[in-house]
């Protein structure tokens, strides 16, 4: 559990200093791999990115999604996040949910050119969803 929050924390690190609002990403991290599905991408015998899933009935929910910084742009986010829709697709979900930081832009384009669709704004988050 302490490489899957040094990794969550580490990948968050960058923005935590200009989004004063943004939550604690790694703060409930033992129930989460209790209660949910972690997925994990591993570089060199390295953890190197993680993902936290939801599945309930037809609904998912993508709770977490972090790369380490220092795997940044070799697609693992991408091979993550495929991975989990192919899980919550053959888990019966037929559609998935996430929630961002208004303040995190170039996450909002990531998920829209992975075919993800903003849902709506609730004060300083961005809902999104993507049908499976």
């Amino acid at each position: 559990m302490n490489r899957l929050k040094t990794c969550i924390d580490r990948a968050y690190q960058p923005v935590k200093s200009r989004l004063p609002d943004l939550p604690d990403v790694s703060a409930g991290l033992a129930e989460d791999i209790r209660d949910h599905h972690v997925f994990v991408a591993e570089l060199d015998g390295e953890l190197a990115g993680c993902a936290i899933l939801s599945l309930s009935g037809t609904s998912a929910h993508l709770m977490n999604i972090a790369v380490d910084p220092d795997a940044k742009g070799m697609g693992l986010g991408r091979l993550l996040i495929e991975h989990l829709e192919r899980y919550a697709r053959a888990g019966g979900a037929t559609e998935l949910h996430l929630a961002t930081h208004v303040g995190m832009p170039d996450n909002v384009a990531l998920y829209s050119h992975l075919g993800w669709s903003e849902t709506s704004r609730n004060g300083n988050k961005v809902l999104m969803k993507k049908d499976l």
